[in-house]
C-alpha cells in the first residue's frame, strides 16, 4: 500500500531499508543513554547510514515527518547533548559507519576525515605518516571525529594547538532540509566571505549533520618530557606554569594540575597502577614539553625545572625516563575520572575563569560547596595553560538529603560563586540539555536573540536536535 497509511517509523524502514533503520528497542537503548549511565532515554528509531548520501536522505525524510534528528558520534559527551529527550518524536542518527579517512595529505599536512571515525584511530593513521593530530581526550578510544567537532572539543594540549576549532579547515554538512553543504577545503588562508563551517563547529548538531571535516595536521613531535610535580599549593602551580610559560615557550604542550585526593581515586579506577610520587603533598602539576627537530626537549625542561627548584616552588617531583613511565604518569590524571565514576552519581563540572584567578575561584568554591553540603568532597583538576577547572562534587551519602538533592545544590552554589568571576559553565564539553537552563538564566538578551535568529534562519522547522542548547519555539510546519 505504499507509505501512506503507515506510522513514522514504518515510513523510515520502507524508504530507508532494514540496513540503516532500526526500531529493536534493545539495540535502541544502547544508544540512547549518557556516557556514564545516568541518563535513559529512548528514540523512535535508530538510523545508521553508511554515506553523506544516505544521511541527506535519512535526514529530508524526517523533515517531511517532522521528526527530529539527535546526531552522535561516540557517546561519550557529558551535556546530554546526543540523548533524545522526546522518544516519540525524535530518532537517534549515528554516524559510526561513515568512519572513512578520505585523504591525508603528508606535503600539505591536511587530512580529510568523515565523522564516524574514532579519534584514537585517526591518530593511529595520522601517526603512521609521520604526522601528528593534537586533539587527546580520555575518551579518544571511543569518541568520534564528527562530536569532536560538534562539541569544538578541548582536552590537554589546548594551551599549545586550541581548541579543535583551531584545527578544522572545512567541513561537509548536511542541512537540515538534507541538501549538503560542501565547505572542504584543504586551504589555510580563505577570506573569502563569512567563515560558515564556524557556525557548526560547537553547534552540538543543532544547525545540522557534520559528516566529513578537512583537518590540519602537524609534524609529529619526535622529543616528548614528561614531569609529575608536587608543589605546596594551588596558587604556587599557577605561579610555576607562569614560570613554565616564559621559559618553555610555545614547546609546552600540556600543564595540568591535580590535588592529592587524585592518587586514591586513581588507584580506585585503575587498582594495581604505580603511584609515580608520594601523594603527601597538597597539589601537583603534570607538565609535558614536545618537539622536533633541532631542539634538545630534555635539555629544557632540566633547565626549568632547576629554576623552578630555586624559587623554591617545586617539593618532589618525577621526570619520565621512559615512554611507559610517562603513560604511568597520565594514567593517575586519567584513572581519577575511573575512581570518581566508581562513587556513584556525582557533580561533574566544566568550568572556566581568567588564569589569573583560577587557584582563588577553586578555594572560594570548595569553601561554598563545604559550607552548604557537610561531608561532601570536592575534587578540582584541570588544565591550568586555559583556566578550565573541572570541580566535581561527590556527594555525602550519610546525609539526609539525596544524592539528586545535594547535586542540584552543589551545582547551584558553584554556579554563584562561578558568576562572581565572570566565569564559563561549559569550558570544553559543550551545553546539550544538561546545562540549557543555566546557559538561559545566563545570556544576554541580545546573545540568545541572535541565536534564535540563526536557528530559525537556517532550521526553522527546528528538525536538527530540537531541545539540545537552547529551545526554539515552532510548530511542525515550521511556521513561528
Amino acid at each position: 500500500m505504499g507509505r501512506q497509511g503507515l506510522g513514522a517509523a514504518e515510513q523510515l524502514r520502507a524508504a530507508l531499508g532494514d540496513d540503516m533503520v532500526s526500531t529493536d528497542a534493545a539495540v535502541i537503548a544502547r544508544y540512547c543513554q549518557d556516557w556514564h549511565g545516568d541518563v535513559t532515554s529512548s528514540a523512535l528509531a535508530l538510523l545508521r547510514p553508511r554515506s553523506t548520501q544516505e544521511v541527506s536522505q535519512a535526514v529530508r525524510l524526517c523533515a517531511e515527518l517532522g521528526l527530529g534528528v539527535v546526531p552522535q558520534g561516540g557517546r561519550s559527551g557529558l551535556a546530554l547533548g546526543a540523548v533524545p529527550d522526546a522518544p516519540e518524536a525524535q530518532v537517534a542518527l549515528s554516524l559510526e559507519r561513515m568512519d572513512r579517512i578520505r585523504s591525508l595529505n603528508a606535503r600539505d599536512f591536511t587530512a580529510t576525515v568523515e565523522a564516524g571515525v574514532v579519534l584514537e584511530a585517526f591518530k593511529t593513521k595520522v601517526s603512521e605518516a609521520g604526522l601528528y593530530f593534537p586533539v587527546a581526550l580520555g575518551a579518544q578510544g571511543t569518541c568520534q571525529i564528527g562530536g569532536n567537532v560538534s562539541t569544538n572539543a578541548g582536552g590537554v594540549n589546548v594551551l599549545r594547538y586550541g581548541m579543535t576549532r583551531e584545527l578544522v579547515l572545512g567541513l561537509e554538512v548536511v542541512l537540515p532540509d538534507g541538501r549538503v553543504l560542501d565547505l572542504l577545503s584543504r586551504l589555510r588562508k580563505d577570506n573569502r566571505s563569512l567563515d560558515l563551517k564556524q557556525l557548526f563547529i560547537g553547534a552540538e548538531g543543532v544547525l545540522g549533520v557534520v559528516t566529513a571535516v578537512s583537518f590540519k595536521l602537524m609534524p609529529a613531535p619526535d622529543q616528548v618530557a614528561t614531569a609529575l610535580l608536587a608543589l605546596d599549593t594551588l596558587d604556587d602551580v599557577i605561579e610555576l606554569y607562569r614560570v613554565a610559560r616564559r621559559q618553555c615557550c610555545d614547546l609546552m604542550s600540556a600543564f595540568e594540575f591535580m590535588p592529592a585526593s587524585a592518587f586514591a581515586l586513581a588507584r580506585e579506577g585503575i587498582p594495581d597502577l604505580a603511584l609515580p610520587l608520594d601523594p603527601a603533598h597538597r597539589a601537583y602539576a603534570l607538565v609535558e614539553l614536545s618537539g622536533s627537530g633541532l631542539v634538545d626537549i630534555e635539555a629544557l625542561l632540566a633547565q626549568f625545572l632547576e629554576l623552578a627548584m630555586e624559587e623554591g616552588l617545586v617539593r618532589d617531583g618525577v621526570v619520565a625516563q621512559s615512554k611507559a613511565q610517562a603513560r604511568n604518569i597520565w594514567l593517575v590524571r586519567e584513572g581519577m575520572n575511573e575512581g570518581q565514576a566508581r562513587r556513584g552519581k556525582h557533580l561533574r563540572t566544566d568550568l572556566s575563569v581568567p588564569l589569573s584567578e583560577l587557584a582563588a575561584f577553586v578555594a572560594e568554591a570548595e569553601a561554598a560547596v563545604e559550607r552548604a553540603l557537610p561531608g561532601a568532597v570536592c575534587v578540582s583538576y584541570g588544565h591550568v595553560g586555559d583556566g578550565n577547572v573541572h570541580l566535581n562534587v561527590l556527594p555525602n551519602a550519610a546525609a539526609a538529603e539525596t544524592v539528586d538533592q545535594q547535586i542540584d545544590r552543589a551545582k547551584t552554589v558553584l554556579n554563584e560563586v562561578l558568576d562572581r568571576y565572570d566565569g564559563s559553565i561549559s569550558a570544553e564539553h559543550g551545553l546539550g540539555r544538561l546545562k540549557k537552563a543555566d546557559f538561559a538564566a545566563r545570556a544576554s538578551s541580545v546573545h540568545s536573540e541572535l541565536l534564535e535568529r540563526i536557528k530559525r534562519a537556517i532550521d526553522p522547522a527546528s528538525t536538527m536536535n530540537p531541545g539540545c542548547q537552547f529551545d526554539l519555539r515552532v510548530d511542525r510546519t515550521g511556521a513561528e
